[in-house]
């Protein structure tokens, strides 16, 4: 993308999300810092790419940044509306330019509704249009995403996996949003319907312009899709790059540990395989300093003290580690 086509969407300023841990007699014992100071831009038209161990806080970011979970700090602005400090009633109304794909498609749908009133249900809550115009918006969205008017009367579990994430991806649409948030939306499918499902996503975003905060586990699925991609580590974002960069410059240890993880499709090319040592640490207690320092190859004694701050290297590549300071 060139740089003077992008316009930030969504921006997220330092935002926390912590959760408290009751102790003795309902008493706050400590907190959970699922997500600590993570700022980011998602521009128009763009699919940002969010990788990382389970745990590492992408979901709880992804449901932060459209105030499913409120903030514990930080500002997160929608087209220049800072949604962290707004009431709920005018949050109800910024809804419409935001929706969220889930990622288990069997809980994510209410079995006892069909689909078409799942469907129908957005339009009825944000007041638009008559019963017959809902109905009609309905069918159109289900065609959008490959199902048939028939589908329309059909409950959840007569679907299949990938039928039933297209319901959810039309759930999304029907409000026509500026941008979805994709939680790992394809994780629990066949490899065939994740293509299917993927392809079916880059159609949608080129006929409606439509921004993606698409998070996953599978780097191949992340590199195809991604125009850029963030790599979370214990709820912080620790580099930052456009797709091809952050494969071909990797520069934080914890994303060449990732990286080097991924099979090469080439049988004859032998990747050198970077082992990381000990337990991911506890949120409830993160280590001092650099929260990677403890599994860190090339962590010195700096690292256990100071905290690395985030710095452009490399053009739009922004990493934060200590063995680039200075």
């Amino acid at each position: 993308m060139e740089q003077k086509e992008r316009k930030a969407v969504i921006k997220a300023e330092n935002v926390c999300k912590y959760f408290p841990v009751k102790g003795g007699i309902g008493k706050a014992s400590g907190q959970v810092k699922a997500v600590d100071g993570v700022s980011l831009e998602l521009y128009a038209g763009e699919t940002y790419g969010m990788v990382g161990e389970s745990g590492c806080g992408k979901s709880t970011l992804g449901r932060t940044l459209i105030r499913l979970l409120d903030p514990t700090s930080g500002r997160i602005l929608l087209d220049g509306t800072d949604i962290a400090s707004i009431s709920k009633k005018d949050m109800r109304a910024m809804r419409q330019k935001v929706q969220m794909v889930f990622q288990d498609p069997y809980t994510s749908l209410n079995p006892r509704k069909r689909v078409g009133d799942i469907l129908m249900e957005a339009l009825e809550i944000h007041q638009i249009g008559t019963k017959q115009e809902r109905m009609a918006s309905a069918m159109q969205i289900l065609g959008k995403v490959g199902l048939r008017p028939e589908h329309f009367y059909r409950y959840p579990h007569e679907f299949s996996g990938g039928q039933r994430q297209r319901v959810g991806l039309a759930r999304a649409l029907i409000l026509n949003p500026q941008i979805i948030i994709c939680d790992e939306p394809v994780s629990a499918l066949d490899v065939s319907i994740q293509s299917q499902i993927i392809n079916l996503l880059q159609e949608l975003q080129k006929e409606g312009n439509l921004s993606y905060l698409f998070i996953a586990h599978d780097m191949s699925v992340v590199k195809y899709i991604s125009d850029r991609i963030g790599v979370m580590y214990l709820g912080h974002l620790v580099e930052e790059a456009e797709t091809d960069e952050l494969f071909d410059h990797t520069l934080h240890p914890y994303t060449q540990a990732l990286l080097s993880a991924v099979p090469d499709t080439n049988p004859h090319v032998k990747k050198e395989r970077i082992i990381l040592e000990g337990d991911l640490p506890s949120p409830l207690n993160p280590p001092s300093g650099c929260v990677f320092h403890t599994r860190c190859p090339k962590a010195c004694e700096k690292c256990s003290k100071k905290t690395p701050k985030m710095q452009e290297l490399r053009p739009g590549h922004r990493v934060a580690c200590l063995l680039y300071e200075d």
